[in-house]
């Protein structure tokens, strides 16, 4: 098995990937072996990228840079691997690979860890290595330590995330300048907080990963993606931000897993409604948060840049000090409940936000309400705006007291098939932070 260190000798590392993150680590080695930090003596010895001609944002030394992922899983001189590829595979294999020939890994891939992550764990404690991935959820913002140490004592009740950058920043710029989702998704991309296919952004997928990890380490059981209620931001719209915020809320994608003995553990993607005096709704532009809630501490919160190449390279090189200097391997923690049942998502119970285009008539507030009591679902509030004369047109704009997803779903169909209703526009729901 390869060592991590012993004194006076020093750890190689071997970088799998080196974009922009995996320069950034580089930059960070080379620059910590330059000062000859005794307590942690670091060098890259291997990288392997697709591609050796092209440019890179870092110094390093071309004859150590392949394409052979041999190169690094099978190089004696190197301890510790980090794999920044992204993706399930080849990642899941180099890993495998890389921990089976007794090397220890850190990762800073959601993807491979949320689909793969307990095998990978397994392999890990089989061979005797570690494999830390603090970098995968949260960029720079440190939580999957916290949870698998300093709040093992408590019972998570909630995690509550903003925990992708690209969303939080067009839902942002929506809710600032009133602009529509198309035109601030095109200034993200040109500002490079957007890939050129965002997807994996704005239909929630980055977040659904993040939160699976999340999940698993807060309860202590398997949350597979396919359990998990996904929704993207695609349909949020600029009137929706002025109407949530007539009505004291703001629009964000949140990413939650909540759990109780009586429903069992729901975990969900969304965009959703937040209350202007709740602390989340002020996290603003690429910023992430996570609300990690226990029974014993209360709510925790945990801030700060969620991507980029120097938070991610913080949280990766933090890993790789912790090895290098001893730390023990993180495990799950110990639980303090039994493993959670799945939850439904047509069991949660929220209150609604339903946006309608409806014809300017009299009776039609009258025959929505009729649908929704029909699903015992009560009226809160109710706006009626934007209404177009020339063509007979309004916004309806409605709040419902909480009520059952089922319910509300079952309600959606039926208003759609009322003659007065043209089109329902939206259904968001309201993020509850009662008591």
């Amino acid at each position: 098995m390869a060592a991590a260190r012993t004194d006076n000798q020093v750890t190689g590392i071997g970088l799998l990937g080196l974009g922009i993150v995996g320069s950034a680590v580089a930059r960070a080695v080379i620059e910590r072996h330059r000062t000859e930090d005794s307590s942690a003596s670091l060098k890259v010895v291997a990288a392997v990228v697709r591609n050796t001609s092209r440019p890179r944002a870092v110094d390093i030394d071309s004859s150590i840079v392949s394409t052979d992922p041999k190169s690094v899983i099978a190089n004696p001189e190197v301890g510790i691997v980090v794999e920044l590829m992204g993706g399930e595979e080849p990642a899941f294999d180099y890993i495998t690979t890389a921990l089976k020939a007794g090397k220890h890994v850190v990762t800073a891939n959601k993807e491979v860890m949320c689909k793969r992550g307990s095998e990978l764990l397994a392999t890990a404690a089989e061979n005797n290595v570690k494999l830390f991935y603090e970098a995968s959820v949260g960029g720079g913002i440190p939580i999957i330590g916290p949870l698998m140490n300093d709040l093992t004592a408590n019972r998570i009740q909630s995690v509550r995330a903003i925990i992708n950058g690209t969303t939080n920043f067009i839902l942002t710029k929506m809710a600032n300048e009133g602009a529509d989702f198309n035109d601030v998704l095109s200034e993200a991309q040109e500002l490079g907080y957007a890939e050129s296919d965002p997807s994996a952004d704005v239909d929630g997928y980055d977040a659904l990963y993040k939160i699976s990890v999340l999940a698993r380490l807060a309860y202590h059981t398997e949350v597979p993606v396919d359990v998990i209620y996904r929704e993207g931001i695609r349909e949020v719209h600029a009137k929706d931000f002025r109407y949530a915020k007539e009505l004291g809320f703001t629009i964000k994608l949140l990413a939650v897993a909540q759990a109780s003995n009586e429903t069992g553990l729901l975990a969900r993607v969304h965009p959703a409604l937040i209350s202007f005096d709740v602390p989340m709704a002020s996290v603003n532009g690429v910023l992430n948060a996570v609300e990690v809630e226990g029974d014993m501490v209360g709510p925790l919160w945990f801030q700060g840049p969620g991507a980029g190449p120097e938070p991610t390279a913080s949280a990766v090189m933090g890993d790789v000090l912790r090895i290098v200097k001893g730390a023990p391997s993180n495990g799950s923690g110990t639980a303090t409940t039994q493993p959670f049942e799945i939850a439904s998502m047509s069991d949660h119970f929220c209150q609604y936000y339903i946006r309608i285009t409806v014809s300017d008539q009299a009776g039609v507030l009258a025959n929505v309400a009729r649908v929704l009591g029909d699903a015992d679902i009560s009226i809160n509030s109710v706006l009626q705006k934007d209404t177009d004369i020339e063509n007979g047109h309004a916004d309806l704009v409605i709040m419902t007291h909480p009520a059952r997803e089922a319910n509300m779903q079952k309600a959606v169909s039926s208003i759609n098939e009322l003659d007065s209703v043209l089109r329902l526009d939206n259904l968001l729901r309201v993020e509850n932070y009662a008591e």
